[in-house]
């Protein structure tokens, strides 16, 4: 499935899209305890009836409801997963409408992967652990846990966090396979991560922690996909949704998401989206991001990555709310 590339086809679909709103978004900042390592930072957005004030620090011109009441009982979670240097903000225009409609959103920085610390790049591993263990908190020592159902569990995932979600809901990538990869296609972005720091023998044969509860998968521009064969995603059950940029020149295809479609069942809901590159998936822009990131905001210059967002949220919070709840009646 493509993408319409035209304005209005993105509009009508974002209307046709049946997602029940909710009021607003609150936010707050937590402290998850890692028993292998130092606590886990992670931004959580959730439904509110508060007014929202202003925008989180770092996280554009979006206003949210910081530290406002939580609204409603027995709501579903999304775990969010961000890529190679990223944190928990990368993502939070999508964030910010699954808890406008009715989600609770935790997105984790990733311990030793991320915008500061890079020291466990390629211990792919630890991520999907880190998310099992983000679950675990949100389910039983965040203050407002019992809020939540814990039979509508999603997770989303970017980049080394699309690999990620897929691995936590039961994929097994095979690392040893970058090796062989990199011999052939020295120049692509991992092939250069692991030049400069090679993957030690245990951490691509690291064991890889699997979640069941995670019930919906939503995978855009997966890193590593060609470590992943049909074999090694059997026992990956839950619905997914995978996104492809049509033209990443991070993740070049046919070896990234096109691998991971290839590798998964024919009902996978896959969208490729046209002129789109590898940080569209990211939100969009502001002033300060253009000014100090700008390799993350090198958008085409006939791509609208605002037009974009508008129905990759809608179509994102959309496959979330039909998948858990024709998951878990």
């Amino acid at each position: 499935m493509r993408l319409a590339p035209t304005l209005f086809a993105l509009a009508f679909l974002a209307i046709a899209l049946p997602v029940a709103a909710q009021p607003n978004a609150g936010f707050q900042v937590i402290q998850v305890p890692d028993p292998q390592g130092a606590p886990i930072e992670v931004g959580v957005w959730y439904p509110t009836g508060a007014t929202p004030t202003a925008p989180a620090r770092g996280m554009g011109n979006i206003p949210v409801a910081q530290g406002a009441p939580l609204e409603g009982q027995k709501l579903p979670l999304v775990v969010m997963s961000h890529g190679n240097g990223g944190w928990f903000g990368g993502h939070y225009d999508t964030a910010i409408a699954l808890a406008k409609a009715g989600f609770v959103v935790a997105a984790l920085t990733h311990t030793g992967d991320n915008y500061k610390d890079q020291s466990r790049a390629l211990d792919m591993a630890n991520r999907p652990r880190q998310l099992h263990v983000l679950i675990d908190y949100m389910l039983a020592d965040w203050t407002q846990h019992a809020s939540l159902d814990p039979g509508r569990i999603g997770a989303f995932g970017f980049s080394s966090g699309g690999l990620t979600v897929l691995a936590a809901a039961g994929g097994e990538p095979d690392l040893r396979r970058i090796e062989p990869h990199c011999g052939v296609n020295p120049g692509h972005y991992e092939c250069q991560m692991v030049k400069r720091a090679p993957v030690a023998a245990e951490a691509a044969t690291a064991p890889w922690i699997h979640d069941p509860r995670i019930g919906a998968v939503v995978s855009a521009a997966p890193a590593l996909g060609y470590t992943f064969k049909a074999e090694s995603l059997k026992a990956l059950k839950a619905p997914v949704q995978l996104w492809r940029a049509a033209d990443d020149e991070i993740l070049p295809d046919p070896f990234h998401a096109s691998a991971v479609k290839a590798a998964l069942p024919a009902s996978v809901d896959y969208r490729i989206v046209p002129k789109a590159r590898h940080f569209d998936f990211l939100t969009p822009c502001d002033d300060y991001a253009r000014k100090n990131l700008a390799q993350l905001c090198n958008s085409a210059p006939d791509f609208d990555r605002a037009a974009f967002h508008h129905t990759f949220n809608t179509v994102v919070a959309a496959f979330f709310t039909t998948r858990l709840a024709l998951t878990h009646p």
